[in-house]
């Protein structure tokens, strides 16, 4: 995947994250994670979670958007 970041704009990801993560926050931690650059425990405290949390749901939201990018 690290590989199809590279690819693509951030406007045509910001699309892709839009289009396949229905759950708003959870869009707003990819954004922030993968496009921003931001660690896991500066997302986890602006979004005031735990950075556990904040990992289990990039992980997900990545391995959904692997499916959709291949």
């Amino acid at each position: 995947m690290e590989q199809d970041l590279l690819s693509k704009s951030r406007s045509e990801w910001e699309h892709i994250i839009d289009e396949w993560i229905f759950n708003e926050r959870d869009r707003k931690i990819l954004k922030r994670k993968l496009l921003d650059g931001i660690t896991h425990e500066r997302v986890a405290e602006e979004f005031d979670m735990s950075t556990r949390r904040i990992k289990v749901i990039v992980k997900k939201g990545t391995e959904i958007l692997a499916k959709r990018i291949k």
